[in-house]
């Protein structure tokens, strides 16, 4: 190499530091002037495409099988929006390595983004910003600041300790058809992913819980992770320091006997229209609610036991938790208010007034979501002709709500019904409220406009 090859060499390379320090000063003020939806919406996709790349790797996928790039990225987006709805088998496609990968985007997903980063910010002996702190706040709809970096540390105990008894009384299970080692693997595997509420299996074939149909304590387990994880960490801090129904927060009693009526309702309507046990019934009254773990076959149902789900999955888990959907509180303050309609009185509950812009955001979210779930299945309706509307419905609720459960027609979507899936997923983990507010914020107008009656019904 000459000198002059030598200087050339030296004088791209000092080039392309600069270019490389412009472009990520040009990223952090971007990132600095974006709104904290915007943050968290930007954290998920960058997540979901690190995955969908990871497990493209030759080391992620098993020898004699091969992944598209719409499998991985289907298969990333549904972890890490802790769905559970997959395009292939995931035991069945990826190695340890790849399935170690899921279990990773998973409880990235289920914990959120926010946390995951504040834990590894944290972990590093760093301050927590207040942008950081609001991001946090926007991401758990939590209404203060006070406590947030305290929050987040009680969050990874808890998650820590349900996944390890989880993780426990599963491989109590798996120990007897597994080899010890294969045993812990899937039991931990299936602990994080059903206290994340994500119905993802490794046990192959598409099987789901199928030959665990009658395992008393599998069923349970399973049913325990997803109602703990559903519910909400605030409810389980809350819970966890009161100890008395009476003493807890609004918020607490409102999840807590909402969450409780949609399981036994959940779980008599899906006796009364299908061929199953009560332990069946119970079960899928539960894992409706975002998980999408089955131990019956779904393609088997009834439509009116298709609905019921429908409903249930639409319905989803509770704010602060790792389930999706419009929300346990949401259904609650919607039956209040008509209540209230109807009895010409104030929205009260628990001896407690319901603010006006509670009531309004319970009704947007409301709408919103029917929007999301009505377009995406008329998107899923015209490229997939074939299929029956009912799984259709099915396939786009369970997308939106995070849940995962399908009656069997995802692995035969086409690729842009896929993406369709994929899209509905990702806005269904974000949820609709933060999907709404991710264009540019405007001062609210100072002025007001003369009032006028308009006839309704």
């Amino acid at each position: 190499m000459t000198g002059t090859d030598s200087y050339f060499e030296f004088v791209s390379f000092v080039l392309e530091r600069k270019e490389r320090n412009v472009m990520l000063k040009k990223i952090k003020k971007i990132i600095q002037k974006s709104s904290p939806p915007r943050l968290i919406a930007f954290g998920f996709a960058f997540v979901i495409l690190t995955g969908a790349f990871l497990l493209m790797l030759p080391v992620s996928i098993r020898e004699g099988e091969t992944v598209s790039f719409v499998d991985a990225l289907f298969t990333s987006t549904s972890a890490v929006c802790v769905t559970g709805l997959i395009a292939i088998d995931t035991a069945d496609h990826f190695t340890v390595f790849g399935r170690t990968v899921v279990a990773l985007l998973i409880q990235t997903g289920g914990l959120g983004v926010t946390c995951v980063g504040v834990s590894l910010i944290l972990a590093a002996g760093r301050r927590i910003s207040f942008k950081t702190r609001m991001m946090i706040k926007e991401s758990w709809n939590i209404s203060s600041y006070q406590g947030l970096v305290k929050l987040v540390k009680y969050v990874l105990k808890i998650t820590l300790l349900f996944e390890l008894v989880g993780t426990f009384l599963s491989f109590l299970v798996f120990v007897q058809d597994f080899s010890p080692l294969d045993a812990l693997g899937i039991s931990i595997f299936h602990s994080i992913a059903a206290f994340n509420n994500s119905g993802f299996d490794i046990l192959g074939g598409l099987t789901n819980l199928i030959p665990y149909q009658n395992n008393v304590l599998l069923n349970l387990t399973t049913a325990f992770l997803i109602i703990t994880g559903g519910i909400g960490f605030l409810v389980i801090i809350d819970v966890k320091n009161k100890k008395s129904f009476k003493k807890l927060t609004f918020h607490s009693k409102v999840v807590i006997s909402t969450s409780m009526i949609l399981i036994i309702v959940g779980t008599v309507l899906l006796k009364m229209t299908e061929n199953i046990s009560w332990l069946g019934a119970f079960f899928h009254s539960v894992s409706a609610r975002t998980a999408g773990f089955s131990t019956y076959s779904l393609g088997s149902f009834t439509n009116a036991g298709l609905f019921v789900l429908i409903v249930l999955m639409f319905i989803g888990a509770s704010p602060g938790s790792t389930g999706g959907g419009i929300k346990t509180s949401t259904l609650f303050v919607m039956v209040q208010m008509i209540r209230s309609v109807m009895n010409h009185q104030h929205c009260v509950a628990f001896k407690r007034r319901i603010d006006d812009i509670t009531i309004r955001q319970a009704f947007v979210v409301a709408f919103l979501s029917i929007c999301i779930v009505i377009i995406s299945t008329f998107l899923l309706a015209y490229v997939e002709p074939e299929l029956s509307f009912m799984s259709l419905l099915f396939e786009s609720t369970s997308a939106f709500g995070t849940v995962g459960l399908s009656t069997g027609i995802t692995t035969q979507l086409c690729d842009i019904a896929k993406v369709i899936i994929i899209v509905t997923m990702y806005v269904g983990r974000l949820g609709a409220m933060t999907v709404a507010t991710l264009g540019t914020y405007k001062e609210p107008k100072t002025a007001t406009y003369t009032t006028e009656e308009i006839t309704i019904g």
